[in-house]
């Protein structure tokens, strides 16, 4: 599912993808003059320096917007490592050179920013839609003892399975809700039911709670 507008000013060219906005605010808070819900249409890159809308856009932490060159193409370069954070009754929010494949192989999306969903009610999973807010997940975005093992750098691959995890192929840090590294590895399962009891890892749990997604 896709809803994806483009907004032309001099010299830049914003991307929208509506359906992957979680509405975190991150650009109306860093360039008002440019993102304005209130406004029609809502960006108008024309209103700000090229140079400041690029790095407003780089802090959307969904990956909704991004700035894209002549050929279509986005622009922003991949982080120099993955990381993943998990947000506190919320989505875990991953940053690097992503991959996210379908159980089959097939690339559903590269970007350098998602947020993926956990709680199991997305409806655009495995991407956060916010879900969450009202489907009762709850979880403070710490887990068990941390696995810190030495990595390189390189590409992320994300397979997620239908009814099941995602499996995480690549050089990735997870941090805790509080910025607390709690893993550090090149291969671990993320759950998408909502239901482990190890959060974010997978524990089997989606096999019990009847998850579909």
């Amino acid at each position: 599912m896709s809803d994806i507008h483009e907004y032309k000013g001099a010299g830049i060219t914003v991307r929208f993808d509506a359906s992957r906005c979680i509405h975190a605010g991150e650009c109306v808070r860093g360039a008002p003059e440019v993102f304005n819900p209130d406004a029609k249409p809502w960006v108008q890159p024309e209103k700000g320096a090229a140079q400041k809308i690029m790095a407003v856009v780089a802090a959307c932490p969904s990956g909704a917007l991004s700035v894209v060159g002549a050929d279509g193409g986005r622009t922003e370069p991949a982080r120099a490592a993955n990381e993943a954070r998990i947000a506190a009754d919320g989505p875990v929010y991953l940053t690097g050179e992503i991959e996210v494949c379908d159980g089959e192989g097939k690339t559903v999306l590269r970007d350098t920013r998602i947020a993926f969903c956990r709680c199991g009610a997305s409806r655009n999973k495995p991407f956060c839609d916010n879900s969450h807010k009202g489907s009762g997940f709850k979880d403070d975005g710490t887990c068990a003892a941390p696995s810190l093992n030495a990595v390189d750098s390189g590409p992320l691959k994300l397979t997620v399975f239908p009814g099941g995890p995602a499996q995480v192929d690549g050089p990735l840090t997870v941090l805790d809700a509080f910025g607390e590294p709690v893993y550090r590895g090149e291969q671990t399962w993320l759950c998408r039911c909502g239901a482990s009891k190890n959060k974010p890892f997978c524990d089997g749990s989606h096999k019990d709670c009847g998850f579909t997604g």
